[in-house]
């Protein structure tokens, strides 16, 4: 797994990781969210793209993504539970991570790319029951911009 960071180049799974704690030992004393979110975009196939947030809290962020492509999934209910999928393997990753590394309590958010308002309200309580049954915060639009925002600006 190659992750892509603004501040960092590219970067494997642990490199990511190390980066991510080392940003968090440089204030060790503010709080922090840890946000996983996956947009995508439909082209000739399907651009997926999964962004984890290191947010300082009321201090800035750091980002890293990952960029996929499948074939195309059409049908939008596939696409946003192949989404939620690919932000709970991250973030389950991540979550095991932090937990070997004595970190385990900075709680895994994960942002979903549904909400209220159109097309995607129908698909809500599952989505959302799949990420909290799983053990981590869901977020819906408008509070999920680690997928709405960060994730989608990377699928254009």
């Amino acid at each position: 797994m190659i992750f892509q960071s603004p501040t960092s180049g590219k970067l494997t799974f642990e490199a990511m990781f190390r980066d991510i704690v080392a940003f968090m030992e440089q204030s060790p004393n503010d709080s922090y969210k840890l946000i996983v979110g996956t947009d995508s975009q439909l082209r000739d196939d399907t651009c997926f793209v999964t962004a984890i947030i290191i947010h300082r809290q009321g201090k800035g962020a750091r980002y890293y993504y990952q960029k996929r492509r499948q074939r195309k999934l059409t049908s939008l209910r596939q696409r946003i539970f192949f989404e939620a999928s690919l932000s709970l393997g991250v973030a389950s990753r991540i979550a095991e991570r932090l937990s070997s590394n004595g970190a385990s309590r900075l709680n895994v958010e994960v942002h979903l790319d549904i909400g209220h308002k159109g097309e995607t309200r129908d698909l809500i309580r599952e989505i959302v029951g799949m990420i909290t049954g799983s053990g981590f915060d869901a977020k819906i639009k408008p509070e999920s911009y680690g997928a709405s925002k960060v994730a989608d600006k990377h699928t254009k």
